[in-house]
C-alpha cells in the first residue's frame, strides 16, 4: 500500500530575516517605546499644571460666577471675577464670603468698632461722617431691620450690595456683621465676558 505524500511547503523552513530587517524593526520598536515614554511624561506634566492650577485656584486666586443683582452696577450676573486671598481688607473693598452654603458679594463698608447709621434717604454714616459712594447708581435705604446707629461687632466687618434696593447684607438681620473668618478674598479681577476685562475697584 502506498503512502500520499506529505502536502506541499509542510516541511519547508521560513526564511530568515535579513540583518537590515532586524535593525529596522529594532528602531521601529524603539521609536514606539520613544513614544510611550514621551507620552506618559506629557500627561504627567498635563495632570501636575491642572493640580497646580486648581490648587491656586483654591488656596490663592478664588474664582467666582456671580448671580443675581444685589451688586450692579459694579458687577453683572454672570461675570467672572477672581478674588485674592488677603485679611486687611479696607471700606470700598468688595468681598466674597461664606454664608449658609453660600458665596455671597458684597461691599465692606466699616470694620470692628465702628459705627454705621443710614438715613431715610439711604445715606451711609460711619462714625457721623457720610461716606462718597460714587459706585451707586441709587441711593436706598433698603430692607434694614438693625437698631441704628449700629456698632459693628469686633472681629466682623458690615456689608452692603451696591444695589440697595434688592441686596440683603449687613442691614438685615437675617445676614448681619460678617465674620473675618468667613470671608474668602477680595475681588481683584474681572475675567469674563473677555470685553469687559478689568480691575474691581
Amino acid at each position: 500500500m502506498e503512502m500520499e505524500p506529505a502536502a506541499a511547503g509542510i516541511d519547508q523552513k521560513m526564511p530568515m530575516p535579513t540583518t537590515q530587517e532586524l535593525e529596522e524593526e529594532l528602531e521601529h520598536e524603539q521609536y514606539r517605546e520613544r513614544y510611550r515614554h514621551t507620552l506618559r511624561n506629557t500627561i504627567f506634566a498635563l495632570l501636575t499644571a491642572a493640580a497646580a492650577a486648581i490648587l491656586i485656584a483654591t488656596l490663592v486666586f478664588p474664582v467666582f460666577r456671580i448671580y443675581g443683582t444685589s451688586m450692579t452696577p459694579a458687577l453683572s450676573s454672570g461675570n467672572v471675577v477672581m478674588a485674592v486671598k488677603t485679611s486687611k481688607l479696607k471700606q470700598g473693598d468688595l468681598v466674597a464670603f461664606y454664608y449658609n452654603n453660600k458665596i455671597l458679594v458684597k461691599r465692606v463698608i466699616a470694620s470692628g468698632g465702628e459705627w454705621v447709621n443710614i438715613d431715610e434717604n439711604g445715606n451711609v454714616f460711619v462714625n457721623d461722617q457720610m461716606l462718597s459712594e460714587p459706585y451707586l447708581e441709587q441711593k436706598s435705604f433698603g430692607d434694614c431691620d438693625i437698631d441704628l446707629p449700629y456698632q459693628v461687632p469686633d472681629g466682623t466687618i458690615f456689608v452692603m450690595g451696591d444695589h440697595r434696593d434688592v441686596s440683603i447684607d449687613s442691614r438685615n438681620r437675617q445676614i448681619g456683621p460678617v465674620s473675618q473668618d468667613a470671608v474668602i478674598g477680595r475681588l481683584v479681577l474681572r475675567i469674563w465676558p473677555l470685553k469687559n476685562f478689568s480691575i474691581i475697584k
